[in-house]
């Protein structure tokens, strides 16, 4: 669920928790029943949306009445969660709060956000970035993982959404495939941070040398090749953790955090990081949600850091602010 200080900041005037589900909603008009501002629906394990409450029945009842998509604005962004609900959350808290310091309202959005989806992802990334089990994923996982964010994709494209995000690093894997035949806009996140940079002007740290961005990731988004591309394409020359280093500090790291050994996870992450910066990288892509929060806000190495979740919530808001003003 939404912690109170996220419901504050979405600024609904009405709130329906229920215990596997979220529904953010403004207040039905009592004689035209239109859809709501913004909706986060959560399935449960069966990927139905349980009824637990008359309420929460009733609520359903009132938008299952309307002929039409959920949300009719033309700035109204779709917001496809992946690896953990978690993830998903601290995605929509930077929407929120990078809309307040751009003195701007947030978004309209409507969330799909499904368990067995969150499992299969953790799963297979798990798996591939662990020095118990480095097993190759099936052909047959990945084309279950492929329908299900295929089936999202959909419903929110008839939900209402006019552009779509996965904030999700490892669902990006297959971006291509998920959003073949969309009919409306989506943003890619690794295409959002190599944008970013290429427009902040920077420098070689070595004159004569290339512009050097490092990516730190688990091994499955690495294999899957879409940062190295992306930032390739705008003009970067990208370095990853070497064999020893994914052997020696990335992957235990990544074990140390299922222990939950946080200690241990944050020296191995430092070992990792300090060994692309001294590749003479100008700055190093954490793309992992694992790795994201292990470091403490305050740590110096976080400052040659990016989170391309920070770039995605930017490119996010400028495409629904520039939608927002095309539809007025």
């Amino acid at each position: 669920m939404l912690d109170r200080s996220l419901q504050m900041s979405l600024n609904c005037p009405s709130y329906l928790l229920v215990r596997q589900r979220t529904l953010c909603y403004k207040r039905l008009n009592p004689v035209r029943a239109m859809p709501p501002s913004s909706v986060i629906l959560h399935t449960d394990e069966s990927g139905k949306f349980p009824e637990s409450r008359k309420t929460c029945n009733s609520l359903i009842a009132s938008l299952s009445t309307y002929d039409g998509p959920l949300l009719s604005a033309p700035n109204t962004v779709g917001i496809l969660g992946g690896l953990s609900v978690d993830s998903t959350l601290n995605f929509l808290r930077k929407l929120v709060h990078l809309s307040k310091e751009n003195e701007a309202k947030c978004m309209p959005f409507v969330v799909c956000s499904d368990p067995v989806l969150n499992r299969e992802l953790s799963s297979l990334e798990r798996s591939s970035s662990s020095l118990c089990s480095r097993n190759e994923p099936s052909q047959s996982d990945h084309t279950r993982i492929v329908e299900n964010l295929r089936s999202k994709r959909v419903f929110l494209e008839k939900s209402g959404a006019h552009c779509i995000v996965m904030p999700c690093h490892i669902s990006h894997s297959w971006h291509d495939e998920v959003f073949k035949g969309c009919s409306v806009h989506s943003l890619h996140m690794a295409e959002c941070v190599a944008r970013e940079l290429k427009e902040a002007g920077l420098k070689p740290l070595e004159a004569g040398s290339p512009l050097r961005i490092g990516v730190l990731a688990t091994d499955a988004t690495l294999k899957a090749g879409f940062y190295q591309e992306k930032l390739q394409i705008e003009g970067f020359e990208v370095v990853m953790p070497d064999k020893a280093t994914m052997e020696h500090a990335v992957i235990p790291a990544i074990d140390a955090l299922n222990r939950k050994d946080m200690e241990g996870a944050r020296n191995l992450l430092r070992i990792a990081l300090q060994v692309l910066l001294v590749r003479a990288v100008n700055t190093v892509i954490i793309a992992s949600d694992d790795m994201r929060d292990v470091l403490p806000r305050d740590d110096p190495l976080l400052k040659k850091c990016i989170d391309p979740m920070d770039a995605l919530a930017r490119s996010t808001i400028k495409w629904a602010q520039q939608a927002a003003e095309e539809g007025t």
